[in-house]
């Protein structure tokens, strides 16, 4: 079989990407030890180069719940920290493990592991994307919606340029919904993109927030400062008056929902009114990682 790595988006169509939301629906709806034999014998080596709770969980027991043996690595705790090359310790992994979730910084680490490895490799988050998470809240839209995603108005507030933004203009395009992205001037995602996803009418970009949040099916923020921008003192000044609060959302629909991926920051990108509020579907969010990313890991692997 030919290895499938998933490293964006675009590494499934859309009867794929629909493959994997079925079967992790279905593996949602069973009882937990149902599938211990799907993976058992089979070892996942879970690299994580950034701090991780919900993905480093997520993936370790999902790896454990379908019979697997997750292997976690650290930068600290592997020679990763010592300056081994990508490249050797993605021929190495593949040596031992049937698959490879790696949590990275740049790009071009990501897609050194992939060329490297021989078994699948999974983006569990980099600079320029955060796929597993935005396939996981797909799921979750269409969950509590109660319907599928296509056509529906879901709404981006606060920084466009970050890898959770980036990877919903790639969703929209692949599920067909319309992405509206509301951020200041200077942080949108890179021209090319931009031009790409107005071009096939998936997305538009706004410094309104009130434009974006205008019949909103949904409505999705993120942190404004992600790992490695901690020095960017301009950041908070920026995104001012941008913190999604009970006023933004009764500018969407009445019956939209919002997510945060988590970590939050209460009080800056969202508040505790939304976030523990009745709109709020950011734990349902959390949960849906565990079983999106275990349906994507037996689709990689050849298994369902």
């Amino acid at each position: 079989m030919t290895k499938r790595d998933f490293l964006s988006l675009r590494d499934l169509s859309l009867e794929e990407a629909r493959h994997v939301l079925a079967l992790a629906k279905t593996m949602k709806q069973e009882p937990r030890g149902s599938r211990l034999s799907a993976l058992a014998g089979r070892a996942v080596a879970i690299v994580m180069e950034k701090a991780s709770t919900r993905t480093r969980v997520s993936f370790e027991v999902g790896v454990a719940q379908l019979g697997g043996h997750p292997v976690v690595l650290t930068t600290q705790g592997s020679q990763l920290a010592r300056g081994e090359p990508i490249a050797d310790t993605a021929r190495v992994l593949s040596r031992y493990c049937d698959a490879i979730v790696f949590r990275t910084f740049e790009t071009s680490r990501l897609l050194g592991m992939a060329k490297s490895a021989s078994v699948p490799v999974i983006n569990a988050l980099s600079d320029d994307g955060h796929p597993v998470q935005v396939l996981c809240d797909v799921f979750t839209i269409e969950e509590a919606l109660g319907r599928s995603i296509e056509g529906m108005h879901v709404a981006w507030l606060g920084d466009g340029s970050s890898n959770m933004a980036r990877s919903f203009v790639e969703a929209a395009e692949l599920f067909g919904f319309h992405l509206r992205v509301a951020s200041p001037e200077g942080y949108f995602p890179p021209q090319t993109e931009r031009d790409h996803a107005t071009k096939v009418g998936c997305a538009s970009f706004t410094n309104n927030p009130d434009e974006a949040l205008r019949d909103a099916d949904v409505v999705n923020t993120d942190v404004w400062t992600s790992m490695g921008q901690e020095s960017e003192n301009e950041r908070n000044k920026a995104f001012a008056g941008w913190t999604l609060n009970s006023a933004m959302m009764n500018k969407a629909k009445p019956t939209a929902i919002a997510l945060h991926c988590l970590p939050a920051h209460r009080g800056e990108e969202i508040a505790d009114d939304v976030i523990e509020g009745p709109a709020s579907r950011v734990w349902d969010q959390a949960e849906n990682r565990l079983h999106v990313q275990k349906a994507l890991l037996l689709f990689l692997m050849g298994i369902a």
